[in-house]
């Protein structure tokens, strides 16, 4: 399943690129080139939701029903 989020990029002062996607509070990458600091957002989303679904996952009964929902 593909999902689209808006990347924010800036030319960094010290030099390189950094990137924050403002749908996903805390998801920001970093990079000497837009698309290294793209790739980095990239893996950073990832790392939030996997967390995030991690984390809700410990909390959840057993008899809870998980199931897949396309957006």
């Amino acid at each position: 399943m593909k999902h689209e989020f808006t990347a924010i990029i800036e030319e960094a002062p010290e030099g390189g690129f950094w990137a924050v996607c403002p749908e996903v509070p805390g998801a920001n990458g970093q990079g000497e080139t837009m698309e290294e600091a793209k790739q980095s957002l990239r893996e950073a989303i990832l790392l939030i939701f996997e967390d995030r679904l991690d984390d809700m996952r410990r909390g959840l009964p057993a008899d809870a029903i998980e199931t897949v929902l396309a957006v």
